[in-house]
């Protein structure tokens, strides 16, 4: 496969996309790999350097945004830049898989413009903004202010939801995970 299929998974932070994107990675018989995003922000908790992001200084991400080595990329909060190396397609379709994205809301749209026919593009839904914030205080890895602003955006990118292939509503974990497999599983298909 010289170039297989694009799946990006994006909604609000606490919405679960990251966590269906870890279940869809073990399952071998989808073929996936991980598109490993860049970002200006620090780590946080047990992230690593080239497994969880690519951790680049804002000077950095500016060098490589200027040169056009981003798929694409957008300041998601103040000073918090984050973007898809166009490396991380060639990397991955090198190994003969098909790329998956835990990204922004913005971000998964410009991949779906950019490889419209190549792409699977998922809205994973919180069942409600107030469950999407509980869900971010469990986490206990953001400060109140960022909670707060994360929770204000995503009201926002709900507006988006309409825009995507498919709308995945996570109100029930398991059955997210199945449905989500059965999405991509149909799509690589094709």
């Amino acid at each position: 496969m010289a170039k297989g299929k694009l799946i990006v998974f994006s909604a609000p932070s606490g919405s679960g996309k990251t966590t269906i994107v870890r279940h869809l990675l073990t399952e071998k018989a989808l073929g996936l790999d991980f598109s490993i995003s860049a970002t200006s922000r620090q780590a946080r908790g047990q992230e690593e350097q080239g497994k969880d992001y690519y951790f680049l200084s804002p000077e950095e991400f500016k060098k490589k945004a200027e040169a056009d080595a981003f798929l694409e990329w957008e300041e998601v909060y103040t000073d918090n830049c984050y973007g898809t190396l166009k490396s991380e397609l060639d990397r991955i379709w090198s190994m003969g898989k098909h790329v998956v994205f835990d990204i922004d809301v913005i971000g998964g749209l410009n991949i779906k413009k950019q490889f419209p026919e190549e792409t699977l593009a998922v809205f994973v839904k919180p069942p409600s903004v107030e469950e999407m914030e509980k869900r971010l205080r469990l986490r206990q890895t953001d400060s109140e202010e960022k909670i707060l602003e994360r929770v204000a955006k995503a009201e926002k990118e709900i507006s988006y939801a309409k825009d995507f292939d498919v709308i995945l509503i996570n109100d029930d974990l398991e059955v997210a995970k199945k449905d989500a497999f059965n999405l991509v599983n149909n799509f690589i298909q094709k």
